[in-house]
């Protein structure tokens, strides 16, 4: 049995290059067939904004990335729910495609994981 990987990505998607690494490495280890999650959490829940115009900050939109997540079977996308209040986010805000842990279900969420990867 493969190990199982979950990528945590806490950063916002054009700061830097941790959104993207984190996307990267999420695809990357899909392709080897191993059991992947995507948890966004911190800064990182804005990726997940809709109407996003990264072109304004001369950089390339990471939606397609995102989009591409199932074809490497990541079929959801990890949400923290306490990060989306924190930063006065709501669901309805974000494109679809993401599942929401309520709190007390993100620690035994990442537990159940081999490999973690916080970017």
């Amino acid at each position: 049995m493969n190990p199982s990987v979950c990528i945590i990505s806490t950063r916002t998607p054009y700061h830097g290059q941790n959104a993207r690494e984190a996307l990267d490495s999420a695809l990357v280890s899909a392709s080897y067939d191993l059991d992947t999650s995507l948890l966004l959490m911190g800064d990182g829940v804005y990726q997940l904004l809709d109407n996003q115009l990264p072109e304004q900050l001369s950089r390339k939109s990471l939606t397609a990335m995102l989009k591409a997540l199932p074809m490497y079977g990541i079929e959801t996308i990890f949400v923290d729910a306490e990060s989306l209040q924190e930063r006065n986010l709501t669901e309805d805000q974000l494109v679809e495609g993401f599942t929401l842990l309520e709190e007390g279900a993100l620690a035994p969420f990442i537990a159940q994981h081999d490999k973690v990867l916080n970017f």
